[in-house]
């Protein structure tokens, strides 16, 4: 069965497609949380300064929780939840707060992602996310036309270096990266902001569970023609291929479907250079990426 919808392989595509207004911040289960939490704390007899004191929040964040315009992390959500006495009605809602922070398409793959066994990501457009930094994040999202406002920018940010808890969870997931040289070339927020990445990850492929491949452009067979996609395993077996394209997402799970695309990333995986070479060519990068007189 092949399933379409509001769903998107990498955060890195189409932030803003299949946009609808209950999704986002400041209507749906952000408001009612955010009315939630209000009308505990005037029953609490806290003002906004004292419950944000005791939460480790500032007045102004409180205020915005409460009006839907940003969206709580996990921790704070605990800690108001055991300042106000809410006996876990708020610790309820955290899963399905959690979720809005992420844009519309890309909720269910976030889930997901988080569950999986095994990852398999081809990139052909951007450093897949859960290999970004801060700063590229940021780059990439301040890219993005129709622009993005400031708090939307911040909100992605943060979501997409929360998503990257996935590398240190445990049971380890198996991860493998197979990315084209050219995006490993693309200086996407400057320089100094490309070597952070190149960074990362060499530190993140010395992880045991953790493979990355670059293929190289000069390569003339190339399985990756038809573009970038994912293939998740569950824990329960079940393998799914995951892909997107101008804002439209695909949730492959049909077994011929799906087998082909492993068979797919199986060849693309043979034509790119080993775990080895690639962690040697990341160096090399970041060496040509070195100009005379900057600190490394």
């Amino acid at each position: 069965m092949e399933q379409t919808g509001p769903m998107g392989q990498d955060e890195n595509e189409r932030e803003n497609a299949g946009s609808r207004p209950e999704d986002e911040p400041g209507t749906g289960v952000v408001v009612a949380f955010g009315r939630q939490m209000k009308l505990l704390r005037v029953q609490a007899g806290l003002e906004r300064p004292e419950f944000g004191k005791r939460t480790g929040y500032a007045p102004q964040s409180i205020g915005s929780f409460e009006q839907g315009r940003r969206i709580p992390p996990p921790r704070f959500i605990d800690r108001a939840d055991e300042v106000l006495n809410a006996g876990g009605v708020l610790k309820a809602l955290k899963d399905e707060v959690a979720r809005a922070q992420y844009p519309p398409f890309f909720r269910d793959m976030a889930r997901l992602e988080a569950e999986a066994v095994e990852l398999f990501l081809y990139a052909a457009q951007a450093v897949p996310g859960l290999l970004q930094t801060e700063k590229y994040t940021r780059a990439l999202l301040t890219m993005r036309r129709p622009l993005l406002d400031e708090d939307t920018i911040e909100q992605r940010v943060a979501s997409r270096i929360a998503r990257q808890e996935v590398l240190n969870r445990w049971p380890a997931p198996l991860i493998s990266f197979v990315i084209e040289e050219h995006v490993l070339r693309r200086p996407c927020g400057g320089k100094a902001v490309m070597r952070e990445v190149l960074e990362r990850m060499l530190l993140v492929g010395q992880k045991r569970n953790v493979e990355i491949q670059g293929m190289p452009t000069d390569r003339e067979d190339n399985a990756g023609v038809d573009g970038p996609f994912t293939l998740i395993m569950r824990k329960s077996g079940e393998q799914m291929g995951y892909l997107e394209v101008q804002g439209r997402s695909i949730l492959l799970t049909e077994r011929e479907e799906v087998r082909s695309v492993a068979a797919r990333y199986g060849i693309i995986r043979s034509q790119a250079l080993s775990p080895r070479e690639s962690l040697g060519f990341i160096e090399k990068l970041l060496g040509e990426s070195w100009t005379p007189g900057e600190p490394r």
